[in-house]
């Protein structure tokens, strides 16, 4: 499919995926607008690029929903004067994103062959276990965990500013829900906001305690 096939395909999730959702701030739209999606994508699978659905990166990891990364994005409330740290930046679409929308970006992934596809797509990575963030550039005023997570590692809480948030998938009981946390004094506050399919990110799963 050449590029001119896919802009029909980028108004049409727009349109339906991303406004009929709750995706109601102009900027976040104009820039998932603007972002070329299928770019991010593995080549035999770039008509899915614009579903409605989560799209196989390989390796167990996926790229998200437009509406789950719109909506994200939208309840974060940036103004654009923003430090973010994209944490399972995956092969770097939603650090293109958030590049539009943000004065800094610093985009995070274990995975080489994800961090060697984004590099091929434009968007540079660094590389490091997701669960313990990127301490090297913190504090952020925003921090978009690209994913599902059981929770979020207090690793992770003490790299936000003061009055910083954090916008994440919550995985439970094979549920997932939509989450945007603040940090204010040390402490992190969630508040849960929208049902949405999310990949499940590793490295975050709860320590469980013995049973019977």
């Amino acid at each position: 499919m050449t590029e001119h096939a896919f802009e029909p395909m980028r108004r049409a999730m727009v349109a339906s995926q991303l406004r009929t959702t709750g995706v109601n701030d102009p900027r976040v739209i104009a820039a998932m607008g603007e972002v070329a999606r299928e770019r991010f994508v593995p080549e035999a699978r770039r008509a899915l690029a614009y579903a409605d659905a989560l799209v196989p990166l390989g390796g167990g990891r996926a790229l998200n929903p437009p509406m789950a990364l719109g909506r994200l994005l939208t309840e974060a409330r940036l103004t654009g004067g923003e430090r973010a740290l994209v944490i399972g930046a995956g092969t770097g679409y939603s650090a293109a994103v958030l590049e539009r929308l943000v004065a800094e970006v610093v985009a995070l992934e274990e995975d080489p062959d994800l961090i060697a596809r984004a590099k091929a797509a434009g968007v540079t990575l660094v590389r490091g276990p997701l669960a313990k963030g990127w301490a090297k550039a913190a504090p952020y005023d925003f921090i978009l965990i690209d994913g599902a997570v059981e929770h979020v590692p207090q690793a992770i809480v003490s790299q936000a500013a003061d009055g910083g948030r954090i916008a994440f998938g919550l995985a439970e009981r094979d549920v997932t829900r939509l989450a945007i946390g603040r940090v204010v004094a040390g402490a992190f506050g969630v508040t849960i906001f929208a049902d949405a399919a999310a990949a499940i990110l590793p490295g975050f799963d709860r320590t469980r305690g013995f049973s019977f």
